[in-house]
């Protein structure tokens, strides 16, 4: 029997980093992922898939669109090839994930491949797609299972007509109406992929607002870009079902007065959010407590009840998002080597990859008005940035959340061109506890789109935003 110092179930971003991690600070490492590939679903059927289609129908778009306005003339019409466009995806997906292969390799982590289940705290059993099974010996486990996509109760997901995210990455046909219930991240971002390529989108969302989690002065503008692009959209509706045919879906509601409506299309994208995963994982045997949600409980440490077993990812309680579950991979192999590592989750930054992007990082105003915080808002266009003109990317804006008294940033909130990369600006200043003054004097390159920051910036300081 193999024995290890530590044992990853689950090869996602969180589980191959703290593989890494673990590797690196001496721990003889084991990884064990039940599919054939690593990467978890970012890697495969998430993260990256959907920005390699979000950037090739950006591409189309702008062919379409917007190359004439810039002089360029493309003789005849521009024609999609939607088999290239879903194989170059699948390219990219190979690529990235045969290079966390490679790192394994590299850092002399052995991979098992099979389902990892308890057979109690130290030992794992391994079932290989085979059928056959090999135990492991492990001083310390980190479970890293990840999540899958989430439905209602009462739709049945048929992988054909109704979907999930994961089949919405490899359609063989553009969609004539493409129906996604939930106006959160994967629906609007895989909707505008669609939009873009011709398909009619109409977004169907509970709540009063799409990306609800997020600012509200974010979900408004948006929501308004993405309604100008033709994406339709039916807030506070509440879907009571889902049928299909082999052509058609129907997706009957109730819309906020409580009056039924009806919506018909070829394909419905059920995009109601995510739910933590541990199928198989047999925990109860390891003793190991999961809750009623279904999330693996830790404490501060990301150490289950089990004091030689933790847990990280959408697994855990916390935002489901891939950089949240890297930070704390590396937490949990930093704790295991007796270092003192340290999270600030409300300095992890949230990001929907539509265009224009959006992307946020520590407290809302709608929180901020709740926790009875007094504060300060500066906010600034892109419209007015020269670099912004110049590309012709002048939706959105920054907005700056700064306390009152102090100056200190409590919130950056952001929508437009390359926001998605901005961000870090932003949380890198709120680690260092700046202050809307700090950042407005750094000097910020020109034209650029970072300059939107500064005068954001400015505009919370004493209203002194100088562009507009």
């Amino acid at each position: 029997m193999s024995t290890y110092d530590v044992a990853v179930i689950g090869s996602g971003p969180g589980g191959y980093v703290a593989a890494i991690r673990c590797a690196q600070l001496g721990m003889k490492t084991a990884i064990i992922e039940k599919y054939s590939t690593l990467g978890g679903t970012c890697l495969n059927v998430g993260c990256i898939p959907s920005k390699a289609l979000l950037d090739s129908s950006h591409h189309y778009e702008h062919a379409v669109k917007h190359f004439s306005d810039h002089g360029i003339e493309i003789p005849g019409d521009v024609k999609i090839n939607l088999e290239k466009m879903i194989a170059r995806k699948q390219a990219v997906v190979d690529q990235t994930t045969g290079g966390v292969e490679f790192l394994m390799k590299k850092n002399k982590i052995d991979v098992f491949e099979g389902v990892g289940a308890f057979k109690d705290a130290t030992h794992i059993d391994i079932t290989k797609t085979d059928g056959s099974q090999e135990t492991i010996e492990a001083k310390n486990s980190i479970i890293a299972t990840g999540s899958k996509p989430s439905t209602l109760p009462f739709i049945t997901i048929d992988k054909k007509r109704i979907i999930t995210s994961t089949e919405a990455l490899k359609l063989k046909e553009i969609p004539k109406h493409l129906v996604i219930i939930g106006g959160g991240v994967i629906g609007l971002e895989l909707g505008q992929v669609y939009r873009r390529l011709g398909a009619e989108v109409s977004v169907v969302e509970y709540m009063d607002r799409i990306i609800p989690g997020m600012d509200k002065a974010l979900s408004r503008e948006l929501q308004k870009v993405l309604k100008k692009q033709g994406v339709k959209f039916y807030t506070s509706h509440k879907v009571t079902g889902v049928k299909s045919t082999a052509k058609q879906v129907t997706v009957t509601a109730d819309d906020k007065k409580g009056n039924p409506v009806e919506f018909k299309g070829d394909y419905c994208l059920v995009s109601v959010g995510r739910r933590p995963y541990t199928d198989g994982l047999n925990a109860e045997a390891a003793g190991v407590k999961i809750n009623e949600r279904g999330q693996v409980e830790v404490n501060d440490h990301l150490q289950t009840n089990v004091s030689n077993i933790y847990a990280i990812g959408d697994v855990i309680k916390g935002a489901m998002l891939a950089h949240k579950a890297e930070e704390e991979g590396v937490f949990v192999a930093e704790t295991l080597a007796g270092q003192k590592p340290h999270i600030d989750y409300n300095l992890i930054p949230g990001v929907v990859y539509t265009w224009p992007e959006v992307a946020a990082v520590g407290k809302t105003e709608e929180e901020l008005k709740e926790a009875g915080v007094a504060y300060k808002s500066g906010q600034f266009p892109f419209r007015a940035l020269g670099r912004a003109r110049a590309s012709a990317d002048i939706d959105g804006f920054v907005k700056i959340l700064a306390d009152e008294k102090t100056d200190e940033v409590l919130g950056v909130h952001m929508i437009g061109a390359r926001c998605a990369d901005l961000i870090a600006e932003a949380v890198t200043a709120m680690e260092f506890r700046a202050s809307s003054e700090d950042i407005s004097r750094m000097s910020h390159a020109h034209p650029t789109f970072t300059e939107a920051i500064k005068e954001a910036a400015l505009a919370t300081t004493d209203n002194r935003a100088l562009h507009v």
